[in-house]
């Protein structure tokens, strides 16, 4: 699976883990239909592991909103952005914020983009 199609799914699978009641196990197969990928798994494993810190970074870096008041989309494409911007770091950094703004522009609304560009361009600078 290409890496595009890979962060689409972890998308995806992290938006039905905020969303529903099922475990990562669960909402991977569901999602990837069985099928395995380690980049896929890595992204979305990853992201729930460090959930905690990750949301307390992006609560940093955010003005004017709340983490819990963002569209869920948005925070999931934020969190899945920033974890593989910190932990994963196989992809540079402008490759993560040039997917993430695919992703806000084909999975939100006009302003989605323009927003998880301010918001990861942050962490990119750093």
């Amino acid at each position: 699976m290409k890496r595009r199609e890979a962060r689409e799914k972890a998308l995806q699978t992290l938006f039905q883990l905020d969303n529903t009641g099922l475990t990562v196990n669960e909402a991977i197969v569901h999602v990837n239909e069985g099928k395995s990928d380690e980049f896929f798994e890595g992204l979305v494993r990853g992201t729930v592991e460090k959930l905690a810190d990750i949301d307390e970074q992006l609560r940093g870096k955010i003005e004017n909103w709340s983490l819990e008041r963002l569209p869920k989309i948005e925070r999931t494409i934020l969190r899945m952005s920033l974890y593989e911007l910190l932990y994963m770091k196989d992809a540079p950094a402008k490759v993560v914020l040039n997917e993430a703004i695919e992703l806000s522009k084909l999975y939100g609304d006009e302003q989605s983009s323009r927003f998880v560009n301010g918001v990861l361009s942050k962490f990119a600078a750093e």
